[in-house]
């Protein structure tokens, strides 16, 4: 599961580090928390360390979140909100700032090493950020490296499929028109510093949009005839993978068939609303663990096989103050109270408020909030690594 730099034999360069450093062996989580109820920080930390999630991305730099993953070992992505987007692209005395207030006084004890620089910005709604994306990364960027961070943090964004003109199939795969001019110079820098292309990439949104011609077996990973791309003389048997490729596609198109793709987004919401085809218990059950399974192999892709898939799951908590579709506030692995948001098939784990690990449950025998959550998570540890 770890990566060793040690035990290269050959010498790396300070991107090949930095690329090491931001992501330990394939499995990580995403930390969201729009939400009133969820446990403190602190006991997310401790639930984490227990599980050995290693990597965690969170959605902002809140110092009590740093300050709770201090000493803990957790290696963490931080984020800059879009929203300050234009102050840190207009102004680099404030990226020097942003990053001494919010990465440097927090290290070496809290393991920030990566700061993800805006979310879905380009192919989004808003496009007064586009143009505002490349000069915040830079001045982000800049600023890590006059703090002589530059070797320990790396500096990303994440994409939505709406930078994509088409994704199927996907050797047909090339970023839309409109997002190209913004894409390519940020591609551009990302190569020079060694960054990775970020993707948030939901089978569950492509089904739900097209369930009458999608299977849905091939976007749960189950057993299905799949799909076949003939300009690659590729099968794939499941919609990840067929995603990834896709992203690699565009970005060979791009010029820069070098640069290594990373799921920072993916799940499957266990509840929704009657249009939201999909969206239930059994489905989030069946794509999370078959997830863990597929990334537990450790391989890559049909179209890059050498680059082994790393992917984050969306996300610990479902986020009961989210907007917009239900499932939007269910794709969390947990519920607030600590207790597991659906079956997954491990002895002694069963859903919802009678469950023998229901945080509400234990308090009452004088057990502590925390331990009840690390109970629950080490036995989903055991379901993960184990199976």
């Amino acid at each position: 599961m770890y990566v060793f730099v040690c035990c290269f034999p050959f010498k790396l360069s300070v991107h090949n580090i930095a690329s090491l450093l931001a992501f330990t062996g394939t499995y990580g989580i995403n930390y969201g928390r729009i939400a009133d109820n969820i446990p403190s920080p602190d006991e997310v930390a401790t639930l984490l360390r227990a599980a050995k999630i290693r990597n965690v991305r969170i959605y902002d730099a809140d110092h009590s979140v740093l300050k709770a993953f201090s000493g803990t070992g957790l290696e963490l992505v931080i984020g800059l909100p879009n929203g300050q987007l234009q102050d840190m692209s207009s102004n680099a005395d404030h990226a020097l700032n942003w990053v001494k207030d919010n990465v440097q006084s927090f290290l070496p004890d809290t393991r920030i090493r990566g700061i993800a620089v805006g979310n879905e910005v380009l192919g989004g709604d808003d496009y007064s950020l586009w143009g505002n994306l490349l000069g915040a990364v830079k001045n982000i960027y800049n600023a890590t490296k006059n703090l002589h961070l530059d070797e320990l943090i790396q500096i990303t964004t994440a994409n939505s499929f709406a930078v994509f003109a088409t994704s199927y199939p996907p050797s047909s795969c090339k970023f839309n028109d409109n997002v190209n001019q913004y894409m390519k110079p940020l591609l551009e820098f990302f190569s020079q510093i060694g960054s990775p292309f970020c993707l948030n990439a939901y089978p569950s949104l492509a089904y739900s949009s097209d369930p009458e011609h999608i299977d849905i077996n091939y976007a749960l990973f189950k057993p299905t005839k799949g799909i076949y791309d003939p300009k690659y003389d590729l099968h794939y048997d499941n919609m990840l993978d067929a995603q990834i490729d896709a992203a690699y596609t565009a970005l060979e198109s791009a010029g820069f068939d070098k640069m290594e793709v990373i799921v920072t987004e993916t799940g499957w919401a266990s509840n929704g609303d009657q249009n939201e085809a999909g969206a239930n218990v059994t489905n989030a059950r069946t794509y999370n663990y078959n997830l863990r399974k597929r990334l537990a192999k450790r391989k890559g892709t049909p179209h890059r096989p050498k680059n082994v898939v790393k992917a984050y799951i969306f996300a610990v908590f479902n986020e009961n103050l989210k907007l917009g579709h239900s499932s939007e506030k269910n794709y969390g692995l947990f519920k607030a109270d600590g207790s597991i948001s659906y079956d997954i098939g491990f002895h002694g784990l069963n859903a919802g408020g009678s469950s023998l690990l229901s945080l509400k449950n234990i308090n009452t025998q004088g057990l502590s909030r925390s331990y009840a959550m690390v109970s629950s998570l080490c036995a989903l540890l055991v379901l993960i690594f184990w199976s």
